[in-house]
């Protein structure tokens, strides 16, 4: 049995409007969305340049200046450059709720207020290599696939701003990845002398 419903020409521009300014929305979040990733173009090609110039530091640094602590210093080059991939992925993946891409004993190793201790060997020294990249070409893949949906809110202790979302996390990332960069640069000076 079929029912058949006859609408008048009110309810069917009433339903066509209705549908309209549905669409509008989902066109109008797109929009939204497609400025989001084209706003971030930016941060992620500083992050590209960045771990670039820190991978070069790897490749022209011998394994045991990479691993030298001056004495007027807490840590050494490879520590600032583990600690540097391990925060992102921290403050990134685990402030959203998700999984990072990292081994516990790694973020263990390099995570806040930890410190060198040990001889690190070369065949970590190439992991952490292969993870200045990958990791972060994982991110801006994440990022613009949209998967960033929650985040737990975290101050951060360096500059006491409140992270809120996934955007304020790779903004202070930045920011802390030129500081640790500063680290190593002066690193670099003490230990050639």
């Amino acid at each position: 049995m079929t029912i058949a419903i006859r609408l008048s020409m009110y309810d069917k521009l009433l339903f066509a409007k209705t549908i309209f300014n549905k669409i509008k929305v989902i066109i109008s979040f797109r929009s939204i969305f497609i400025q989001k990733i084209h706003d971030m173009k930016f941060t992620f090609e500083v992050f590209s340049n960045t771990r670039n110039y820190l991978k070069n530091i790897l490749e022209k640094t011998s394994l045991e200046d990479l691993n030298k602590i001056h004495e007027t210093f807490n840590n050494n080059i490879i520590w600032n450059i583990g600690h540097i991939v391990v925060s992102e992925q921290l403050l990134v993946y685990k402030l959203s709720g998700l999984q990072t891409s990292l081994s516990d004993e790694m973020i263990d190793k390099y995570r806040k207020d930890s410190k060198p201790e040990a001889f690190v060997a070369q065949n970590e020294v190439n992991e952490i290599k292969d993870l200045l990249l990958s990791t972060i070409e994982k991110t801006k893949a994440d990022y613009k696939n949209g998967i960033f949906k929650a985040y737990n809110e975290y101050t951060v202790s360096t500059t006491g701003n409140t992270l809120t979302n996934v955007d304020d996390a790779l903004q202070f990332v930045l920011f802390h990845e030129g500081l640790h960069i500063g680290y190593i640069k002066a690193l670099l000076k003490v230990i050639k002398k």
